[in-house]
């Protein structure tokens, strides 16, 4: 959703507020799409503070559903997002865009909120997502769930260094 800030940057001490829906349905990184379950409205202020300065400031919660790391059961996992932020307009574009990351989500005077919301979920988001703490994760061999039971396969790791030598024994194993 975009905003249109043209009131505020023209005004020094001007302060607007903001609800908006967030219309953001998946979130994409790193060649992974993870769907959006729930969301709240992105609540946005933004304050000209003079001198070609900007307060933004907001929060919003977005929940998404995102495989288990070990057992790849959906997880639903909630970003609690907060912004505050200085924007400064009087650097030139190109040191704006060198110098911070405002430039992904403000476009002259239009403030698009799915980005800024994007940008906070990608902060957020951990390294990986697990359903819970003690999750046994998946067999090697066979993909059987390990939280529901065993799965009966051999677990006996051969050193690589001496599975030939494994290999001579089983040809003259006796039956």
């Amino acid at each position: 959703m975009l905003i249109d800030l043209s009131d505020v940057f023209n005004l020094d001490g001007k302060e607007a507020s903001w609800e908006v829906p967030l219309e953001l349905k998946e979130f994409h990184t790193g060649g992974n799409v993870y769907p959006v379950v729930s969301d709240e409205p992105v609540k946005i202020t933004v304050q000209n503070l003079g001198n070609r300065k900007f307060g933004l400031s907001g929060e919003t919660s977005v929940t998404l559903k995102i495989p288990c790391a070990r057992c790849l059961k959906p997880v639903e996992y909630t970003c609690g997002l907060t912004f505050d932020e200085e924007l400064d307009m009087s650097v030139s574009g190109e040191g704006r865009k060198e110098g911070s990351e405002e430039q992904a989500f403000l476009s002259g005077y239009q403030l698009d909120a799915d980005r800024l919301v994007c940008e906070g979920i990608a902060l957020e988001l951990p390294m990986r997502v697990l359903c819970r703490e003690d999750c046994k994760g998946l067999c090697g061999k066979c993909g059987k769930d390990l939280n529901e039971g065993p799965c009966g396969c051999d677990t006996a790791s051969v050193d690589p260094r001496m599975a030939r030598i494994q290999d001579i024994f089983n040809q003259f194993k006796e039956v």
